[in-house]
């Protein structure tokens, strides 16, 4: 692997980290810790006043630019070693306006103030952006590294079909995550004392609150539909067949870990858990879907090795 493909999932998984931590200022609450300035922290460079809270979301901010720094990084590179016009200059692109959505999204949800105890549907609404903005960026930086890396990418002469089906899977599993982070919020904002008491709250609750039966139902049908793919348009090359076992085995533990999370009422570190195998589904799902729609002999891209 060259010294570009490894920072590239370097980048990848930096911003994996980033995400998780996001979450872990949202279930802690501490989503105003800087109050109601960007990109300032209580209208200082620095944190101010020292609370936990302040600290938590500093560092959010702090690790998010971070990321924006490496993804910039990353899509000067790849045009340095990069020809114009290759699919890999594409996709750095896309993770380049992305990784600008991002921010862009977090400096919306702190200057409305849509954070901490806020409960209203402008904050329901914008997470959910935000979380479909993650995966679109994961996607996107996910694919310049496989590439870099000598992955096969899509054909155009690949099977309609396929490409029909893993399009519908790929909005399905979008849905799941846009639930999910509407799910997580509700469970940070209303926590339920027991199972029963969560049950009946999904009925009767607040409008937060009685979203959450959407997401296992979503989920599911998404488990059902890459389960389908694995099995029909499994690939036949070695790479192919790695990311099918392992894709597999990662959303039978989903799942797993979907039920575990309710029936624990969602403490942090499971939401956390259930959120880093989310990540790694979509990311699997990201390589399958490109070495799927490849042709069946397909050479590595070598003509980046010396870069």
């Amino acid at each position: 692997m060259t010294r570009l493909a490894r920072y590239a999932w370097l980048t990848v998984a930096f911003n994996v980290a980033v995400v998780l931590y996001g979450a872990v200022v949202r279930a802690t609450g501490s989503g105003a810790g800087c109050g109601s300035h960007w990109p300032s922290c209580n209208g200082g460079a620095l944190p101010l006043t020292g609370t936990a809270e302040e600290t938590i979301e500093f560092v959010h901010r702090a690790t998010s630019g971070v990321a924006l720094v490496l993804v910039a990084i990353l899509v000067v590179w790849v045009f340095r070693a990069v020809p114009p016009g290759d699919r890999i200059r594409k996709a750095a692109v896309a993770s380049g306006i992305l990784i600008v959505n991002e921010a862009l999204i977090g400096a919306m949800l702190v200057l409305f103030e849509w954070v901490a105890e806020d409960q209203s549907n402008g904050r329901a609404i914008s997470i959910s952006l935000h979380l479909v903005n993650t995966l679109l960026l994961l996607g996107a930086l996910t694919l310049t590294a496989w590439w870099l890396s000598g992955g096969r990418a899509p054909s155009r002469s690949s099977d309609p079909a396929a490409r029909r089906d893993l399009v519908v899977t790929a909005v399905v599993l979008v849905l799941v995550g846009a639930s999910g982070a509407i799910t997580a919020l509700g469970d940070t904002l209303f926590p339920a004392e027991n199972l029963l008491d969560g049950i009946r709250d999904d009925f009767t609750g607040t409008f937060l609150v009685r979203l959450r039966w959407i997401h296992p139902i979503v989920a599911v049908i998404a488990a059902g539909l890459l389960l389908r793919l694995v099995q029909v348009y499994r690939p036949r090359s070695e790479a192919g067949g790695l990311l099918a076992r392992w894709l597999t085995i990662l959303v039978v533990t989903q799942l797993v870990a979907g039920v575990v999370n309710v029936l624990l009422l969602a403490p942090v570190w499971m939401q956390l858990a259930h959120l880093l195998l989310a990540d790694a589904v979509w990311i699997l799902f990201v390589l399958f879907g490109s070495e799927s729609l490849a042709d069946p002999v397909g050479a590595p891209a070598e003509e980046y090795a010396a870069r």
